[in-house]
């Protein structure tokens, strides 16, 4: 029997597969709201098999974004487009969910196929935040962000317990809070950005702080039947940064506060801590396979996975609860219908009928 299709019950919520849809920004909101394009890009991943749909990065604030094109759920309104989307996600059979960020000090840029530098604030710009007013670097990222003073932690803090207050409204059925790749609950983690000496900075309890504090935040108001999940640079790459057994401790933290899986990427941080797309990448599974053994909790393994047998090995081996895809995803929407064919999976377990009936 397939391990990876085998289903799997996180709190009161039954996922039929270990496929999982890893968050894909797609640049394509209309500030921040959604648009036909979503409809799309997830619910054919969900005709296709996965049996988990994270949906993009969603600035909880308009400065929150990475760029323009980016989805937000920092108001009310926001909701409605994602409902119905939502809806037939869960009609096909996957369980919808929703990765909520805040860019940070590399918010305010350009999309990716534009250039992806920081935009001046004539040109559509904005105003950046972080842990300190270190930018990102000197000619892509440039814009030197605002340290952020207690009120301004405060009001980003509640900010994402709003967006989850908002992401429950709107169908979701998990929730992931994104503390990775740079971005502004990662930035305050690792020692590579966070340079602070009040209680939001100095070792790696002052650093996690602020992570802690917006998860706790998170939890208050995100029901208790219902995953919580956190998305980590499981080591930054670099040696003078948080590594895997930094990344141990902060889960061992975020499973005492509720946390139910951590998603383990990788890097980010700062441009040498940045990933390669191939070769270091596929390390990250092992990453997952050490937080899930010495933390004690659930992990999602992402990176370099393409094939159905890795990702089935993954799941058998134990070394994580899902397997995430992502741009093997946007080859190939219905990926977990051809790993089915590949593992000899009945397909009809993993197309809708419309599909099933002629094909499975």
């Amino acid at each position: 029997m397939s391990q990876l299709f085998s289903p799997l019950k996180i709190k009161d919520v039954t996922f039929r597969n270990r496929i999982g849809v890893s968050p894909m920004c797609q640049y394509s909101s209309e500030n921040g709201y959604a648009t036909d394009w979503h409809m799309v890009h997830l619910g054919s991943r969900a005709v296709g098999g996965a049996g988990l749909i994270i949906a993009e990065a969603t600035g909880v604030s308009p400065e929150g974004r990475i760029t323009p094109g980016c989805a937000g759920l920092w108001e009310d309104g926001q909701i409605e487009p994602l409902i119905p989307i939502n809806a037939f996600i869960k009609q096909h059979g996957a369980v919808p969910a929703i990765q909520i960020a805040h860019a940070g000090r590399k918010a305010g840029a350009a999309r990716p196929w534009d250039g992806g530098t920081h935009l001046k604030i004539e040109d559509g710009g904005w105003q950046n935040i972080g842990p300190t007013d270190q930018a990102f670097d000197d000619t892509r990222i440039w814009r030197a962000p605002v340290a952020m003073d207690l009120a301004e932690i405060k009001r980003v803090q509640k900010a994402f317990a709003d967006a989850a207050v908002r992401s429950l409204e709107a169908g979701y059925e998990l929730l992931e809070i994104h503390s990775a790749h740079g971005y502004l609950l990662h930035s305050f983690c690792t020692p590579l950005v966070n340079t602070r000496t009040d209680e939001y900075g100095g070792d790696l309890h002052g650093r996690s702080r602020m992570l802690r504090e917006t998860v706790a935040a998170v939890r208050e108001v995100w029901p208790e039947n219902l995953p919580l999940a956190v998305r980590l640079s499981a080591s930054d790459w670099v040696a003078e940064g948080n590594q895997i057994g930094e990344n141990v401790q902060i889960a061992i933290w975020l499973k005492e506060l509720g946390v139910d899986i951590i998603d383990c990427s990788a890097g980010g941080a700062t441009p040498l801590s940045r990933t390669a797309l191939s070769g270091v990448v596929t390390d990250q599974i092992e990453l997952a396979d050490q937080i899930r053994a010495e933390a004690g909790i659930a992990t999602m393994a992402v990176g370099g996975i393409t094939e159905a047998s890795h990702a089935e090995a993954i799941i058998a081996e134990g070394k994580a609860d899902f397997a995430l895809l992502a741009r093997e995803l946007l080859r190939d929407p219905y990926w977990p219908y051809h790993a089915a064919m590949e593992l000899g999976i009945d397909k009809r377990q993993v197309l809708p009928e419309p599909n099933a009936f002629f094909v499975g």
